[in-house]
């Protein structure tokens, strides 16, 4: 990244020239295997010498415990939620992404805004507004969006950290049965990524795959990233 591009209108009372850092983002649904691979990737790039910094949502200090308190007693509305996920966006990206970027960081990015845009349009946001809502953001030099079938995630959730109210989206459409409110949700989001895919030119990774696979499919694409920059 060699200037800041935003989305939109950006920080219009921030100027910085140029970002010798770079901004890599992985998206993708619940289960999908994120921060495993967020943890990879810190530990192959600083193995080869790069200063990395990783953040992802809910990391604002500014308004993580407000928003853990709000998810804990489900007490806010879906529009109240968004503004509230938007906040934390804009201060991690002003206050940690940027000054990182600033230092020549690569910054590791687990979730963006894509994640929130699609949870907003489900839970019935305009699509235009939330979008128009994340136009101060900073386009990054890669997106990865990692996509697996439903019967994945499921196994994945199922062997892992178990299902929990709002990956299952029981606040949308609670049926009462964490399984059935977990797939329905987790399609709807699918369709939203799927959406996003070309607009936003993210890169599509098979995350059926195992661990190793999805890691060397993602260092194939992140490794001519920085081939380029040394034969500069």
């Amino acid at each position: 990244m060699t200037s800041m591009k935003y989305y939109g209108a950006g920080f219009p009372y921030l100027k910085t020239d140029e970002l010798p850092g770079r901004l890599i983002v992985l998206e993708g649904n619940d289960g999908v295997g994120r921060s495993t691979q967020i943890q990879l990737l810190r530990e192959y790039l600083e193995e080869h010498g790069f200063g990395v910094s990783d953040t992802g949502l809910k990391r604002s200090p500014l308004t993580q415990p407000g928003l853990d308190a709000a998810k804990e007693g489900h007490t806010l509305g879906p529009l109240t939620m968004s503004l509230f996920y938007a906040t934390d966006f804009a201060d991690r990206l002003e206050n940690q992404i940027i000054p990182a970027l600033k230092a020549g960081f690569i910054v590791l990015s687990d979730r963006y805004f894509f994640s929130t845009i699609a949870r907003d349009i489900v839970r019935g946001a305009s699509p235009e507004w939330a979008k128009k809502l994340y136009g101060f953001a900073l386009v990054p030099d890669l997106i990865f969006y990692l996509k697996a079938d439903t019967d994945t995630l499921v196994s994945r959730i199922i062997n892992g950290r178990g299902f929990n109210y709002w990956e299952c989206g029981m606040d949308v459409k609670n049926t009462g049965n964490l399984y059935d409110n977990f797939v329905e949700y987790q399609k709807s989001l699918t369709e939203q990524f799927n959406h996003m895919v070309k607009e936003y030119n993210m890169i599509e990774i098979d995350a059926n795959r195992s661990v190793d696979e999805i890691f060397n499919a993602l260092k194939s694409e992140i490794d001519p990233l920085f081939q380029q920059e040394e034969n500069d």
